[in-house]
């Protein structure tokens, strides 16, 4: 048979959920709860107290902790083997470290970039495209030393590379993608192909401005030259 509540218990269990409400704040605070009373609300009080979550939906979560915690390993790995790559190519000094890896919206990743190289690519069998990006004094300075220079970074009103530099770029990259490929084989095989090179991030576009992408963060030093360099 099903049990009907009286007025008095259904005031009693209505009580018991403001109760939890406002002993929330103070058990974060670390100051305890009052008792309840001793006649008041009978199985309403022994119920375990209900954990809170904050969501924001304008940011939802795209990926699970334990994915973004696989992507940390990989591209510490891929950071380790770029590192070597690219100071053999520069026959120079190279350290790369990872900052850090979240889930954003792509305009904030987009907009969060200021004067860099964008390169995009794909990962074939895979769909869709991915981003490189590399801090335009970073790659100046790589352009220097491939040229027989110091690494010396000069200061230019115009980020357009020349028919000489873009060859020269193009082999770091490529050089950057094949140490990706092998940081992931362990996890899932793909060829990177590069599709495009851009200067001005307004004219990278490869999802909707309010997907949540992986922005992947890195700190690239050449030298005595340091800057930021990101995968998306």
């Amino acid at each position: 048979m099903v049990e009907i509540l009286s007025q008095e218990e259904i005031e009693a269990l209505l009580a018991s959920l403001t109760g939890a409400e406002e002993a929330a704040p103070a058990a974060a605070a670390g100051v305890p709860s009052a008792p309840a009373s001793a006649g008041g609300l009978g199985k309403a009080d022994r119920r375990a107290p209900i954990a809170y979550e904050v969501y924001d939906f304008r940011r939802p979560d795209k990926f699970s902790k334990d994915q973004l915690r696989t992507m940390q390993m990989l591209h510490e790995t891929f950071a380790r083997l770029f590192s070597s790559n690219l100071a053999a190519y520069l026959r120079a000094p190279v350290h790369i470290d990872l900052i850090s890896v979240e889930q954003i919206p792509y305009d904030e990743y987009i907009r969060a970039i200021t004067s860099s190289l964008i390169n995009i690519f794909s990962m074939q069998p895979l769909s869709g495209q991915a981003l490189l990006e590399i801090e335009f004094d970073v790659v100046i300075s790589m352009i220097d030393r491939l040229l027989g220079g110091p690494g010396t970074v000069v200061k230019r009103a115009q980020t357009a590379l020349t028919d000489i530099e873009r060859p020269l770029v193009e082999n770091v990259v490529d050089r950057a993608l094949g140490s990706l490929r092998t940081a992931w084989e362990g996890i899932v095989s793909f060829t990177p192909v590069r599709e495009g090179m851009e200067t001005s991030a307004q004219f990278v576009q490869i999802v909707p401005p309010n997907d949540i992408v992986v922005s992947i963060l890195f700190e690239i030093r050449v030298g005595e030259t340091h800057g930021a360099m990101s995968l998306c």
